[in-house]
């Protein structure tokens, strides 16, 4: 948990910023493992697990059609998107929060079940540092959605300024892949109950 979010922070890169914030999110998971079949462990985490996979590939969704598009992988060259692509920078911020697990998207829920198990398994030193490092990861994920809304003139560069965005299409995988995950991280609380008891029923 620890590692992978301060990596992430040094990164200019944002496939190796996903990468290294990916290690932090498996240290979540651990979580769940080590409490086990007490405290519904495993429910928690293959309930998150889902939530992860669809913030994930949510996010690596936008940065393959943003790379496509504008031929960077920079995370400076993101300054001003949503200036130039409103909804690639909307589904990109989206997919970043929920990852943060700011409520009220599914990483958020999601988060909170898992380590509320682990709390009640008595796992508080667990519990505290992955509740520091989320707060972490939110600040690299906030930092780079302020960059996409509010670049100024001087921070955007020509990859931005020239940046022509495509209509969505129904036959492009990406965006049809893309659409599917942000809609999945963006499910508020309410739907968690059902996933929670399904979890549990289908392990138990």
């Amino acid at each position: 948990m620890i590692l992978g979010n301060l990596i992430a922070i040094t990164q200019t890169s944002m496939k190796r910023m996903l990468a290294y914030s990916s290690i932090g999110q498996i240290g979540y998971v651990i979580i769940g493992i080590i409490v086990g079949d007490s405290n519904g462990g495993y429910a928690s985490m293959i309930t998150y697990m889902l939530f992860y996979i669809s913030m994930n590939l949510g996010t690596f969704a936008c940065i393959v059609l943003f790379g496509l598009r504008t031929g960077t992988d920079n995370i400076r060259d993101y300054a001003g998107l949503y200036t130039k692509d409103p909804f690639l920078a909307l589904s990109l911020a989206l997919c970043l929060l929920s990852l943060g697990g700011l409520p009220p998207l599914a990483g958020f829920f999601g988060k909170l079940h898992l380590f509320w198990c682990g709390w009640q398994a008595g796992l508080y030193f667990l519990v505290s540092i992955g509740l520091l490092t989320s707060v972490v990861s939110i600040y690299y994920y906030l930092k780079i959605i302020k960059l996409l809304m509010t670049g100024r003139n001087q921070e955007i560069t020509p990859h931005v300024r020239n940046y022509r965005g495509s209509p969505l299409r129904s036959n492009n995988s990406i965006e049809l892949s893309m659409i599917v995950c942000v809609i999945a991280s963006t499910i508020p609380g309410i739907s968690m109950n059902p996933i929670i008891e399904i979890a549990q029923d289908t392990l138990f």
